[in-house]
């Protein structure tokens, strides 16, 4: 349990409340004088820490994220517990790594999101968005059938990767995101021994699909990398493995993960989320369509700010340190709650209406300010832009249908399937 409050995020059924009953529960911890700390789960072969303190302000969220010198990034960030060799070997990408060696991979892997490039996928975009929705059924799971398709495709053309690997890539992407979500991790979790809830062959089990995931992954990656060795085709893989500066293929294989993982799944939430928002809300709506081309920013804009596709991440302190009042000492860890810096109620008015107009609007939903600020933010604002568009050109009525079915995680605010018709 947490030691000054009785919400606990360590405890996994909370993920799994209802949204509004997560979002009350974040205002009250704003609410209080200092930062709540949360003990560690116990999980079989992860070795436990002590707990983290939860930062769930907006200004403490920002300055930890400035400040990467004190709120580090090592040992790892998308992980509550240190990260062992056997699974950092996959995931141990650039946001688990402090300068310089985040400095030297983020240069090289910038030039997936250059201007150039960008400019040049817009058609590309466009055509495939227009394809995706010119071919979905009237109705159906929209994230099956619309949203987590155009992510995928615009990352796999950018890579050099072919169409017949869409699929396989998707199921290993809903593995390695799944946290504690039975369908996609195969981890049942016992909630009826609050001691030990996560028994060891079924987290056995779940460890196992994460490390075959992201093995698969970064062999697929490693092997077009060399091929781009031998033969550079122009893709983003022949960038990123030929020139003076270039990747290793382990960081090819790493950097793959964290761009299909990081590219797709959170971007493809946000149109999810965007859509049921859009339903729910119909006056905004109506003010989108009214003029899209002007309203389309604030609406993409409000959609990440009000979904938080990306829960937190973690930060390390690497000294002593005092922030807002709240002492920290060197190793202590700190989750950074994008979410509920996002309905802070000192920085956003009426925080949890959902309004297109918003203005300004300085959600940190693509994290914080400073070095670790989503490289592909950009890039995801274009997809969800033209996924949008191309929706309600063609079906202005488009609609979900019924609640969603969520994602069980504490890291990442998914959507696993929700109907939709028009």
């Amino acid at each position: 349990m947490s030691v000054t409050t009785d919400i606990d995020l360590s405890y996994i059924p909370f993920w799994g409340r209802p949204q509004h009953e997560r979002v009350d529960a974040f205002r009250r911890l704003r609410q209080l004088e200092r930062p709540v700390f949360c003990y560690e789960n116990r999980v079989p072969f992860i070795k436990q820490g002590k707990g983290y303190y939860a930062l769930v302000r907006h200004a403490d969220v920002t300055e930890a994220s400035r400040n990467a010198g004190i709120f580090s990034s090592e040992p790892t960030s998308n992980s509550i517990p240190d990260m062992p060799n056997w699974l950092a070997v996959y995931f141990g990408s650039m946001i688990n790594m402090d300068d310089p060696k985040h400095a030297r991979l983020r240069r090289i892997v910038s030039r997936a999101f250059t201007p150039r490039i960008l400019a040049k996928m817009e058609e590309d975009l466009q055509r495939a968005a227009g394809e995706i929705v010119a071919s979905a059924p009237d109705s159906g799971d929209f994230v099956r059938e619309i949203a987590a398709r155009l992510p995928v495709q615009v990352i796999c053309d950018m890579m050099g990767i072919p169409p017949d690997r869409h699929d396989e890539i998707l199921r290993h992407t809903n593995v390695i995101l799944a946290n504690a979500d039975a369908e996609y991790s195969g981890i049942t979790v016992d909630f009826t021994h609050p001691d030990a809830p996560f028994r060891r062959w079924p987290v056995a089990r779940g460890l196992l699909k994460l490390i075959s995931a992201g093995r698969a992954l970064s062999l697929l990656a490693q092997r077009l990398g060399r091929e781009r060795r031998k033969h550079p085709t122009g893709d983003l893989t022949s960038l990123l493995v030929n020139g003076e500066e270039h990747l290793t293929s382990q960081e090819l294989g790493s950097f793959f993960i964290l761009l299909v993982v990081a590219g797709s799944e959170t971007t493809r939430n946000a149109i999810a989320h965007g859509l049921k928002l859009l339903t729910d809300n119909p006056q905004q709506r109506e003010l989108l369509l009214s003029d899209f081309e002007k309203h389309v920013p604030g609406t993409v804009e409000e959609v990440i700010r009000y979904a938080t596709p990306v829960i937190q991440f973690r930060r390390t302190l690497t000294r002593d340190h005092t922030m807002n009042g709240q002492d920290y000492r060197a190793g202590d860890k700190v989750l950074l709650f994008y979410n509920s810096a996002n309905r802070d109620e000192a920085v956003f008015t009426d925080p949890d209406v959902f309004d297109v107009t918003r203005s300004p609007n300085p959600h940190v939903g693509f994290g914080g300010p400073g070095p670790h600020y989503c490289l592909g933010a950009h890039l995801a604002r274009r997809e969800i832009t033209v996924m949008f568009r191309e929706l309600f050109t063609r079906h202005p009525q488009i609609r979900t249908v019924g609640e969603p079915d969520y994602l069980l995680s504490n890291f990442v605010n998914g959507v696993k399937h929700v109907d939709y018709a028009w």
